[in-house]
């Protein structure tokens, strides 16, 4: 469960959100909007890297402001670019990074990080220069190094934006057979098809909040 109560977010002199009062407890939740909307800056607030100047967001029943550090624990963030979150020399070892406070054994750190690049179609390029892989390779990684640790909520930020048609298509895929809750920002329309909710922001403030067909109508409409 994610709830905002009357969340406003001041940059500067520019109000990046205004008023947003929400919750979120369907599995798949959609977020669309122009550039500078505040579609990140909302995604941001989900796991406490983005504070609210004022109101409140509680997560899993934990307030961002207070527990952000719990939240992080629980809530999984994928960014739009993957060399981001990249952070080891090969794959493997970018993966077995995620778990290295888990007190896991080392054979249990490999025997999980087998099975997750088993999972994500990277178990031919475990002993890979991470960031020699391809773009759709690099967000497959970084999806892995995330959902290793199972987080109860995933929330992504243009997980596609760099991605080719079919790796866009196999992200897409793996979106939906998740467990976890999962809020995606994206341009990407047809990614959140088959989504349960798709929200609208224009201008720092929710102007629509639907099924993704009337959502997505609203959009288009909104951006002609």
């Amino acid at each position: 469960m994610i709830e905002l109560a009357d969340v406003h977010v001041r940059l500067g002199e520019r109000d990046v959100l205004r008023g947003i009062t929400l919750t979120l407890a369907e599995r798949h939740v959609g977020v669309v909007g122009a550039n500078g909307s505040g579609k990140s800056t909302l995604a941001r607030l989900l796991n406490g890297l983005a504070r609210p100047t004022s109101g409140t967001v509680t997560v899993l029943g934990l307030d961002t402001r207070r527990d952000g550090a719990k939240i992080r624990r629980r809530v999984g963030f994928l960014f739009t670019d993957p060399d981001a979150q990249i952070v080891m020399p090969t794959v493997a070892e970018d993966v077995a990074f995620s778990l290295r406070r888990k007190g896991l054994t080392r054979a249990q750190v490999d025997a999980r990080v087998r099975e997750m690049l088993e999972r994500y179609g990277l178990g031919e390029h475990a002993a890979h220069p991470a960031h020699q892989l391809s773009g759709g390779q690099k967000q497959l990684l970084a999806l892995c190094s995330v959902m290793v640790l199972e987080p109860d909520i995933l929330v992504m930020d243009e997980p596609t934006t760099l991605l080719d048609l079919r790796h866009s298509r196999r992200v897409a895929d793996l979106v939906r057979d998740l467990d976890q809750q999962v809020v995606v920002v994206s341009h990407d329309l047809e990614l959140l098809e088959g989504f349960d909710r798709v929200l609208v922001l224009d201008e720092g403030k929710i102007v629509a909040d639907d099924e993704p067909g009337a959502a997505i109508g609203f959009y288009r409409r909104l951006m002609s």
